[in-house]
């Protein structure tokens, strides 16, 4: 079951990292809910095995191309984000560690697999990938245009995939045209 995941995870990431033109240095979002991969409701039971599985096919894409992974933990801290430090340096870290029902299991993986993990309160990710409807609306770039992926499921739970575009109104237009004024 579990190198199912695995190939599920990888299956849909390369799909978003490839429609989202993903480059080195940008930031993928991801919440997982491990109780919907699983075939539960949201928030009842929390699985670090199939955490495991699925943060392994993700963090696999992710690595090889120089793609951030940020881990969105639950709303038990307050959908708190997990990332290498080395992809913000100098934001506010705060002080909090996930555990698999408090931050919930995918988070906890990653803050046990990174190399340097710390906690932001926010970030503005370049794509996200929602594994079993977490919202992860809040943790993405202005404006965030849905992808519709082949693959939209893993295991149990329903995917929603999101890469973001540069506005267009206001921003550099709008600067510039203030400029001549």
């Amino acid at each position: 079951m579990y190198e199912e995941l695995t190939m599920q995870a990888k299956a849909v990431t390369e799909e978003l990292c490839d429609r989202a033109k993903l480059g080195k240095g940008q930031i993928l979002v991801v919440g997982c809910s491990t109780s919907e991969v699983c075939g539960s409701r949201i928030g009842s039971n929390s699985n670090l095995e199939a955490a495991e599985a699925v943060f392994a096919g993700i963090y696999e894409v992710t690595k090889a191309r120089g793609i951030y992974l940020a881990a969105q933990c639950c709303e038990h801290l307050n959908r708190a984000i997990i990332i290498e430090a080395e992809a913000v340096p100098g934001q506010p870290i705060v002080n909090a560690v996930p555990q698999p029902k408090a931050g919930g299991s995918f988070a906890t993986t990653a803050y046990k697999t990174f190399a340097h993990p710390v906690a932001l309160e926010e970030i503005k990710a370049d794509a996200g990938l929602d594994i079993g409807d977490t919202l992860i609306g809040m943790h993405l770039k202005a404006v965030a245009v849905p992808v519709r992926l082949e693959h939209h499921t893993i295991g149990e739970a329903h995917i929603v995939a999101a890469r973001v575009r540069p506005k267009y109104i206001g921003g550099i237009r709008a600067q510039y045209d203030e400029n001549l004024g």
